[in-house]
């Protein structure tokens, strides 16, 4: 059943902050990285300083991502994706804030003057010393047959151009995010443990301002129970935000243009 307080929300929200998280890339095929059997179960992190320092982790870190490449190369935007597209065609989205590197929200059409990925994405390159970007395919290709780290035409090494354990948000990302929630109408965090600061910090900025603060997540969040939390739905979120979305958007029938019949006289 689609639930009729979230379909209001959304139908009377004009500047929506929506923050997503790796359960909203799930149906697409992509894993999750935090959950119990997801990839840091069975992957050691490479922190970035490590990354910069040594060849070791270079190969290890571009080992990890070529396995990765290989699932985004394939996935494609699921119904919850395409949903916050048909929000923002319908003139209701201030910002689409996300933590996932996958790139999904871009293939799906979501502008960018919207979006704001706050950990970068894994559809781009980009040189650590003159921070040129470039299409990964050529280098994961490279790497398939040399196991060699990429490195660029000044000499810089490569890397995909995601937010790293240890390597600092960037501060323009940080600033967008941040304004979208000074000024949002409503806030709806989906698919997220919001355990991950400081992006997890941006829904309660909205919150906090007294504006409705709608959670949409299968397990537990570090925000369940928090005073600000306007509605909690658990659960599968293409079962319960697609069908809401189209819910919002609709025409009341009450509103519909109604037929004007000829006079036959």
């Amino acid at each position: 059943m689609i639930d009729s307080h979230l379909i209001d929300l959304l139908r009377h929200s004009h500047r929506m902050l929506i923050v997503t998280g790796a359960g909203v890339s799930t149906a697409s095929g992509i894993p999750d990285f935090r959950g119990p059997n997801g990839v840091w179960t069975r992957r050691r992190p490479v922190y970035y300083d490590d990354f910069m320092a040594s060849d070791a982790a270079r190969i290890e870190y571009w080992d990890f991502k070529l396995e990765t490449w290989a699932i985004y190369q394939h996935a494609r935007p699921n119904p919850v994706h395409l949903a916050i597209v048909d929000l923002e065609r319908a003139g209701k989205v201030r910002a689409v804030v996300t933590q996932n590197v996958d790139g999904l929200h871009r293939r799906a059409g979501t502008s960018f003057d919207v979006l704001v990925e706050m950990h970068g994405t894994d559809l781009l390159v980009e040189c650590q010393r003159c921070h040129a970007t470039s299409d990964p395919s050529p280098h994961f290709d490279a790497f398939k047959v040399t196991r060699r780290p990429p490195r660029c035409a000044c000499g810089g090494v490569l890397k995909p151009a995601t937010i790293s354990f240890g390597q600092s948000l960037r501060p323009a990302d940080l600033e967008r995010a941040a304004a979208a929630a000074a000024h949002a109408d409503l806030v709806v965090a989906l698919g997220s443990t919001l355990s991950v600061y400081p992006a997890a910090s941006i829904p309660l900025i909205a919150a906090e301002r007294g504006v409705p603060y709608v959670i949409v997540n299968r397990g537990e969040t570090e925000h369940d129970g928090h005073p600000s939390v306007t509605l909690r739905l658990d659960g599968d979120l293409t079962a319960i935000v697609a069908p809401a979305v189209e819910a919002a958007l609709a025409i009341p029938t009450s509103a519909a243009p109604k037929k004007v019949e000829k006079d036959s006289g």
